[in-house]
């Protein structure tokens, strides 16, 4: 089974280069990663030099400013130079008479969207409004539906769930995390499972509502690093999901691999 890393992030200038998550990637058998651009950092060179150092083993998504008017032009560009995709937010729009000009750029150069937001921005009537506009573009939602971090009142639990209903369009995937990301941490860590009891139900929910042809599993290296840490980022999902009734040795391999390999494409 291939292992396919969807959510990870690298630069020399903030979190650490490319070398740290291969580290990790070998140490626990994660055969590729996507490397998706940081909020706020517009220059995607390094992306792409990771891509030439290590052929095989990686796939660019970048990030543009899409507050700027030659934000689809430089979008052109980059997906020429071999990106395998681009970052927006779900309250991304564009200046100018098409709000939904960046999206439909993505969507006619065939660039896969990994989605930043918040779950109140994915619940919200205006990205269903995108989604329906947009029907041939592929977009991952990140953080399954959320921010990485656990739920903390009943209108943030309620804003994940009527994201979960995004999967009523058929363009629509999700990323699942490691459960740090919606679990609390136990105090004091111990045992086999380091999370407060019960775990919410979330990767079940996901399950149900996308399956396993739409979903995919990706780390959040390194701030995974301060949670629960890489391995336990992959193992303890992976074991959680091959414990849901109905699963099978290939959705474990879709949900860890095959999807991802499908939507974001490998380089070099």
């Amino acid at each position: 089974m291939t292992i396919v890393d969807a959510h990870c992030h690298v630069s020399e200038g903030w979190y650490e280069p490319v070398e740290s998550v291969l580290h990790q990637m070998e140490r626990h058998g994660v055969g590729h990663a996507v490397l998706v651009q940081m909020q706020g950092q517009f220059a995607n060179e390094y992306q792409f030099d990771c891509v030439r150092r290590y052929p095989g083993r990686f796939a660019p998504v970048v990030l543009v400013d899409t507050s700027r008017e030659d934000a689809s032009t430089e979008l052109e560009r980059l997906a020429d130079a071999g990106a395998s995709g681009v970052r927006l937010n779900a309250a991304t729009r564009s200046p100018g008479a098409d709000p939904l000009g960046i999206w439909r750029t993505a969507a006619r150069l065939r660039l896969p969207v990994s989605c930043a937001g918040t779950a109140a921005e994915f619940a919200a009537p205006a990205f269903s409004e995108l989604v329906s506009a947009v029907p041939g573009l592929t977009i991952v939602l990140e953080h399954l539906g959320s921010i990485n971090q656990p739920d903390r009142d009943d209108a943030t639990r309620s804003d994940r769930g009527r994201a979960f209903e995004l999967a009523r369009f058929p363009n629509i995937l999700m990323k699942v995390p490691g459960l740090g990301e919606f679990c609390p941490r136990r105090s004091p860590t111990g045992g086999p499972i380091p999370f407060a009891q019960p775990e919410p139900p979330l990767l079940d929910v996901a399950i149900a509502a996308f399956g396993p042809r739409r979903l995919m599993w990706g780390s959040d290296f390194p701030p995974v690093s301060a949670r629960e840490g890489y391995g336990n980022a992959l193992n303890l999902p992976r074991d959680r999901i091959a414990a849901l009734p109905g699963v099978t040795p290939d959705d474990i391999a879709r949900i860890l691999g095959g999807t991802a390999l499908s939507v974001f494409p490998v380089r070099g």
